[in-house]
């Protein structure tokens, strides 16, 4: 079977769970739940599919275990934070309060239950072009994979970091002053676990991309394919939710309007205050 075919007859099942589940429980957070599996099985079929048909399957066998450990670490995350025990999305509730009960359900369906696992197909289709053009590792793939690594290592740190603050919040009874991390990591960008995600999955695409040049393609439909729109996405798909995220923040904390000011959104960066002494020293 074209593997292509299997993911998404894979993606129409979950799909079909996602959204039954979440009108049984009331609960739009399934898709969360199964976030960090469902690419580590897509790319899985690309690369057990490239193993059966006797190809050089050496790239989408790492992309296979690069994004196996991706996987490991967010549902790690995800579950320590209460994400597997019913805890929905707290976003979805905030937007479920305004709107109508029929247009959540029609943004439930589409966005969130169809939208979003169309999404994660698409980000896991580099493995696609790799599958097509088989071609043996080379030093550009050992490149892509140790900045995946160190991508992956900043994500763990960051949620580290995020996770080592709210416990200390909650002991101090829920006040900790600013409310909100903003040290360690959180310095130099106000989301830098987001910035590392989204950065996984270029480098993903870039080891698609590179299988495709290493079999004679050139900078069209080689390096640059069309499952750059996969990482594209999902990088829209971050800052829209970051800029709503934010704006329930800076409502709640006075002091994150000026943390937004000095801070970096996503690509970590100086802060603008550091800069500025600098500037006038």
């Amino acid at each position: 079977m074209d593997p292509l075919l299997l993911v998404l007859i894979v993606f129409g099942a979950v799909c079909a769970f996602c959204w039954i589940a979440s009108l049984i429980t009331k609960d739009t957070s399934w898709v969360d739940r199964i976030w960090s599996v469902v690419p580590v099985v897509y790319v899985w079929i690309f690369a057990i599919s490239a193993l059966v048909d006797g190809k050089d399957a050496g790239r989408l066998l790492l992309m296979a275990v690069l994004v196996t450990l991706w996987g490991a670490r967010l549902t790690f995350n995800f579950a320590r934070k209460g994400g597997y025990t019913g805890m929905e999305d707290y976003r979805w509730a905030i937007l479920r309060g305004r709107m109508t009960p029929w247009q959540f359900q029609v943004f439930n369906l589409l966005f969130i239950v169809l939208y979003q696992n169309a999404l994660l197909v698409l980000i896991t289709l580099p493995a696609s072009v790799a599958w097509q053009h088989p071609a043996p590792l080379n030093g550009w793939d050992v490149l892509f994979a140790v900045l995946f690594l160190v991508f992956l290592v900043g994500e763990f740190v960051a949620d580290q970091q995020q996770w080592n603050f709210h416990r200390a919040k909650r002991a101090a009874g829920g006040d900790l002053a600013p409310g909100f991390v903003s040290t360690g990591l959180f310095r130099f960008s106000r989301h830098p676990n987001f910035f590392s995600e989204q950065a996984q999955w270029w480098v993903l695409y870039l080891m698609g991309a590179t299988a495709a040049v290493a079999s004679g393609l050139g900078f069209w439909g080689g390096a640059l394919n069309w499952t750059v729109v996969g990482a594209a996405l999902l990088s829209i798909l971050f800052i829209g939710s970051t800029v709503f995220t934010e704006s329930i923040s800076a409502a709640k904390y006075p002091a994150y309007r000026e943390y937004q000011r000095t801070t970096s959104m996503l690509v970590p960066w100086p802060p603008r205050r550091r800069r500025e002494e600098e500037a006038r020293a």
